[in-house]
């Protein structure tokens, strides 16, 4: 019998089972499809996440942060954002005061270091490549499990991603869209020194990206409808690089084209963060346009607030106050407040954003031009947005 059994080990799943057992809480982790090891001499994977800086700190305090930074990780310094060059808002780490902005980092490593972190820690027991067959939750949840195991927990969590198995049986509806463009992600090698920027130019048909990774690699985010990015992925490589000049801006320096993929925007926002016994964080709860790289950052705070209205909860002699069926609600619904409008906030923003940069009337595109200027020197206003964007404020 485990006091939480989390659904999911992918970065925010992963985490959340580790911060629990380091609350002292026994928890299983089920994780269907566990990655592929580390070594140095693999490429890059095309998933990556830009972490922030409060994320970099929730992975510190769990012991996860030596181990992700033991492989490779990529810091930048610095970050732009423009519609036309004369209109162009810089961002600095120096001027909040911070050494960096965050990192760029391939998903499947920040999900390693964490598990690295898990198997030192006897309080979790790792479920692997098993998928679920069936979840039954009254007072205590019953995960059955393909190979014909069932673990009982007192809470369940659903870290599963946006088709969660764990939402579908809690029957927690959600609302939202799937976004009429698609992001192709493009694997580059660059012929030039190391980057420490991240950049974002917004174009009509929307915007294109790119992200610094380790020893000159990068990732290029090119947003366009879903028939243009099929004829991009059906391209040669070098044919796609051509593409990729006359469209891309001259901040691009020499590169190669690796690998592409595409992938689908979606948004959703769960009805309701629990019910019952069944909690959910991250993409489970929420998905967001991965216009700012605000997805998996969001899913370490739900991860970060979740643990902290437990820790309040519990005491040190006597954990039925968190686990008594009594008092889920009171715990449960704290965390819901305290995450709910901020993800909605954030997801409203990015849509305001996308809507805004992404369209071609000349009276829109006149004020944002006017606004990109006058926040590039608008000083404290400017820090304050860096700041909440980076999960400082």
């Amino acid at each position: 019998m485990f006091d939480f059994c989390v659904v999911g080990g992918g970065m925010v799943g992963s985490a959340m089972a580790l911060g629990l057992a380091k609350l002292g809480f026994k928890v299983a982790i089920i994780e269907p499809s566990m990655p592929v090891a580390f070594e140095s001499q693999q490429p890059p994977d095309m998933r990556v996440s830009a972490i922030s800086l409060t994320s970099e700190s929730l992975l510190q305090n769990l012991g996860a942060w030596a181990h992700i930074k033991r492989m490779r990780v990529c810091p930048y310094k610095r970050l732009s954002v423009w519609d036309k060059p004369s209109c162009r808002t810089d961002f600095d780490c120096q001027t909040i005061g911070e050494s960096h902005l965050g990192h760029i980092i391939e998903n499947r490593l920040v999900q390693l270091g964490i598990h690295a972190e898990i198997l030192a820690d006897q309080n979790v027991v790792f479920y692997e490549n098993l998928k679920i067959t069936s979840i039954i939750s009254t007072d205590v949840s019953k995960v059955t499990l393909e190979n014909g195991q069932i673990i009982q927990a007192n809470i369940l969590i659903g870290a599963d991603g946006g088709r969660s198995t764990v939402r579908d049986a809690a029957n927690i509806g959600v609302q939202g869209w799937q976004y009429s463009q698609q992001a192709l992600g493009i694997q580059i090698k660059t012929y030039d020194v190391q980057q420490d920027i991240t950049w974002q130019q917004f174009t009509p048909n929307g915007p294109i990206a790119f992200l610094p990774l380790y020893d000159g690699f990068a990732s290029l985010v090119w947003y366009h409808n879903t028939e243009d990015i099929n004829y991009l992925k059906s391209l040669s490589k070098i044919k796609l690089k051509q593409h990729i000049l006359q469209h891309f801006p001259t901040d691009l320096v020499d590169f190669e084209v690796l690998n592409v993929a595409g992938f689908p925007l979606t948004r959703m926002h769960a009805n309701q963060y629990f019910k019952g016994n069944t909690v959910l964080i991250g993409d489970a709860a929420h998905t967001i346009n991965p216009l700012a790289g605000q997805g998996v950052n969001l899913g370490f705070k739900d991860v970060a607030a979740l643990l902290s209205v437990i820790k309040e909860a519990t005491t040190t002699d006597d954990r039925t106050t968190v686990l008594h069926p009594d008092h889920y609600f009171h715990w449960l619904k704290k965390y819901e407040v305290a995450r709910r409008q901020d993800n909605l906030v954030m997801m409203s923003a990015m849509d305001l954003l996308y809507s805004t940069f992404s369209n071609s009337h000349m009276p829109l595109k006149i004020l944002r031009n006017i606004g990109l200027k006058l926040a590039n020197h608008s000083g404290p206003i400017k820090n304050n947005v860096m700041k909440y964007a980076m999960g400082l404020a």
